[in-house]
């Protein structure tokens, strides 16, 4: 009985400090000049700096969606683009701890990235929304009526809003 009270304190300290390790690196990161302060309430930030496949790894872990992040990865496979309703250019990236995005970035509020190839680099800010197969990074734009944040991609040295 006593190694188990000793075993579920130790549990219950690892999961705080893993809080708090979050949180310090969450509230002393420098914001991006992109960030809009007006996305939705609830929401997180991070940076590619900090790394965020982690971050994704424990939203894809448990499903969860809204959550807005900058990230990195290389385009592993270019999608035909999604012209049903609002049109997206659709591409799956490759996270360095293996998961994978499919990018929905949307064609009808920002410019297409044509030069897109297999293998790229890409830095992105939007907003992750979980699914079965890794997830969608989307609202990779800013946001014409300005009550969600402005997200961009980086390819070739261009910002794409």
């Amino acid at each position: 009985m006593h190694h188990q009270k000793k075993s579920r304190a130790f549990i219950i300290l690892l999961v705080l400090a893993g809080f708090g390790i979050t949180g310090w690196q969450h509230f002393s990161a420098p914001l991006p000049a992109s960030r809009d302060s007006s996305f939705s309430a609830g929401a997180t930030a991070t940076h590619a700096s900090q790394g965020s496949d982690p971050i994704l790894a424990s939203a894809f872990q448990n499903h969860r969606s809204n959550l807005q992040i900058e990230g990195q990865g290389t385009v592993s496979r270019v999608l035909p683009d999604d012209l049903a309703g609002s049109r997206h250019q659709r591409f799956l990236i490759r996270l360095a701890s293996g998961q994978t995005l499919l990018v929905a970035h949307n064609i009808d509020l920002a410019q297409k990235i044509d030069a897109l190839r297999e293998g790229d680099q890409v830095v992105f800010y939007g907003e992750y929304e979980w699914n079965a197969k890794g997830g969608v990074i989307h609202w990779t734009h800013h946001d014409p009526s300005g009550r969600h944040a402005d997200g961009w991609i980086r390819h070739g040295g261009k910002t794409y809003r």
